[in-house]
């Protein structure tokens, strides 16, 4: 009885977990993203005539990224649209170079958790869950911390010396949405008055944060 019960259970799970899953899984061994077409959530498969390995390639990740910004920091992604052969198969990477005193600002992903691997320096990070409880902790070379999916994450580096991590997704796309930028610089704006009314500030001060927050004119 205990037995069959916990057959039960076990399908059960099974079945939820595939339901759940972030990305689908393939039908073919690989569907290299044709970035040419109409996306219809992803990308259409190349014709595997023209695959190469440059599909499955990208050098974009050995080196320090050159970080020129307000907050200190630079993420350098490799998703589907850096890596065509990465699509359906439901991951990607990034590199998050941090200035010393470097910020990784609050954010989410939309469609995905994410695993950082500490390359060099050491972080304070944190998320916060649905019961506004924060979570954090600090990290240090080869070690490892987990932000659960959709939920706001950040990472800032209070060393005086720089530091980068590797990030995983069980995403080929996670998206990514800063909290501060995509309320205070969203095209078209997010009214006033409703940022005053959510922040319990005046008009002035939210009018400053924007102009901040502005992208430079080149």
């Amino acid at each position: 009885m205990a037995i069959n019960l916990f057959s039960t259970y076990l399908l059960i799970f099974s079945i939820i977990a595939g339901v759940l899953a972030v990305d689908p899984d393939t039908l073919q061994d690989v569907c290299v993203a044709d970035t040419s077409s109409v996306k219809v959530n992803g990308f259409a498969c190349k014709d595997s005539a023209n695959i190469t390995a440059d599909d499955f390639f990208f050098a974009g990740l050995a080196k320090p990224g050159v970080v020129n910004n307000s907050v200190g920091s630079l993420v350098t992604a490799a998703n589907v649209e850096k890596i065509p052969g990465l699509n359906t198969l439901g991951v990607s990477l990034s590199r998050i170079d941090y200035e010393a005193g470097g910020l990784n600002p609050p954010h989410t992903h939309p469609r995905a958790t994410e695993m950082i691997f500490v390359l060099e320096g050491e972080l304070d990070v944190g998320f916060i869950s649905t019961a506004d409880k924060l979570i954090s902790k600090t990290v240090k070379k080869g070690e490892i911390y987990v932000f659960p999916k959709a939920l706001v994450h950040f990472q800032k580096n209070n060393g005086d010396k720089p530091a980068s991590v590797i990030s995983a997704f069980n995403s080929q796309l996670p998206g990514t949405q800063s909290i501060a930028a995509t309320l205070f610089t969203a095209t078209p704006p997010v009214p006033d008055n409703v940022l005053t009314k959510a922040f319990q500030v005046g008009t002035k001060e939210i009018e400053k944060i924007k102009s901040k927050l502005a992208p430079k004119k080149t």
